[in-house]
């Protein structure tokens, strides 16, 4: 078949579809060759080739017919060679069609202290923000409030937008993907969505748990991931937990988003906490020149806000602010005077009886049996982890703890206490279920 005899089918089908839908659809399509009643149609992308297949395919074999071809049926190949050619597909991938949340500037890789934490967390970002194939895909990143995921996915964006300008990043919340597709589905746009988020070159989703329970959300997220997966475009999703523990998340979803490279940011440590301290104070000495931190105030703020990294570099914002203001240097009677209500809030004990409510939830028993007297091991377990938790996150002695446990002696406590710390250095399941609980009594 000659290239005139597929201009001509081209433009019976701009006649019969409209120039539109043909822009669109039919545009980007590159004959290549007929064989044995079978004619082999270059596509960008799988989803286009879907896409025509099911809705045009009928049409084109109708025309080739009629130009005096004999087809039967039509294969689609997916090829980069075209990916750059129709016009109609890089329209959609524009910046104004394809826009995203905004990026935050202060968010880059210099600005992201890194610590033992969150150093294979950072890792990962470095490696996908170079560029080019990566052997991971999705980088699934996921931890607490305020531990820098969102950090790192504009860090993410930012470095790929200064090295290839050319590429679309799309970053947005998962509850604003929420909003776009509910959007298109009353202006009746779902194949501008479709299109839309399948021309970026790299999709990036923070808080993916949102998505969780709303199944059409969840369908049409699942179909956008595969489309780019396929095309070999980047994912980076973000959430509060791991993939398997996302609530009322559809199990093909968590199945693909553990496909790729899953990270925790584990919570801070001290040092990572007092290295992102001093490097705001290096920042903040541009801007306040005029105020001065007394030796101890650093250390302090590390030891008292340890749970959430926004919190911290708010208290430090605040002092320094304060300080400002009065004229007056950043002493540790100062520190505790301005900030009495962050402090006191950090000071929230956890309670025995919290940490007992919340194991329970977790492992699906009853709060009765976990300090009833049954030894089986369905039970034991999750009464060891309370007991090595109330160790750990309270200040109450081993006798109090074992009170609480149904009147246990102390002896028992300190058992199941060690049997946990051996269980966690070689059961992964044990750390993660131990790290689990913990955020979710510190939250």
């Amino acid at each position: 078949m000659t290239n005139d005899i597929w201009a001509t089918v081209l433009t019976s089908l701009k006649g019969a579809l409209g120039a539109n839908i043909f822009s669109r659809w039919i545009e980007p399509l590159e004959f290549s060759k007929l064989s044995g009643g079978v004619a082999t149609i270059n596509v960008p992308t799988n989803f286009i080739g879907n896409y025509v297949a099911q809705n045009f395919g009928e049409q084109i074999i109708y025309q080739l017919n009629k130009a005096g071809e004999d087809v039967q049926r039509l294969k689609f190949d997916v090829t980069d060679k075209i990916t750059t050619k129709p016009a109609a597909t890089r329209k959609v991938a524009s910046a104004d069609d394809v826009s995203g949340s905004p990026l935050d500037t202060r968010f880059t890789f210099d600005t992201f202290v890194v610590g033992k934490p969150n150093e294979l967390a950072h890792a990962a970002a470095r490696r996908v923000a170079e560029g080019g194939p990566v052997t991971f895909n999705p980088l699934f990143l996921y931890g607490g409030v305020g531990l820098g995921k969102t950090h790192l996915m504009h860090a993410i964006a930012h470095e790929l937008q200064r090295q290839s300008p050319e590429l679309t990043v799309l970053y947005l919340s998962a509850e604003q993907f929420m909003y776009r597709f509910v959007t298109a589905l009353r202006e009746r746009k779902m194949m501008d969505f479709k299109q839309m988020f399948r021309a970026v070159d790299v999709l990036m989703v923070d808080d993916v748990q949102f998505i969780g329970g709303k199944d059409s959300t969840q369908e049409e997220f699942f179909h956008t991931f595969n489309a780019l997966v396929d095309g070999h475009k980047q994912i980076i999703i973000s959430a509060d937990r791991a993939p398997g523990e996302i609530k009322d998340l559809e199990e093909r979803i968590k199945s693909r988003l553990q496909s790729g490279l899953v990270v925790d940011l584990h919570p801070t440590d001290y040092e990572l906490r007092l290295g992102i301290l001093q490097s705001k104070v290096d920042f903040y000495a541009g801007q306040y020149p005029e105020v001065s931190i007394a030796d101890g105030v650093l250390e302090f703020l590390s030891h008292r806000i340890s749970t959430n990294v926004r919190v911290l570099e708010g208290a430090l914002t605040r002092l320094y602010a304060f300080a400002s203001l009065v004229g007056r240097e950043i002493t540790l009677e100062l520190t505790q005077d301005c900030l009495s209500d962050i402090l006191k809030a950090s000071d929230r004990k956890v309670t025995v009886e919290e940490i007992q409510r919340k194991v329970s939830e977790h492992y699906n028993i009853r709060l009765s049996d976990m300090i009833g007297p049954k030894r089986v091991r369905t039970l034991a377990r999750p009464r060891q982890m309370a007991m090595y938790l109330a160790k750990h996150m309270t200040n109450r002695s081993l006798p109090e703890i074992g009170r609480r446990f149904g009147g246990r002696d102390h002896t028992t406590v300190m058992h199941g206490v060690r049997k946990i710390e051996e269980l966690k250095a070689l059961d992964s399941q044990i750390a993660d279920d131990l790290e689990l609980l913990r955020r979710a009594l510190e939250e």
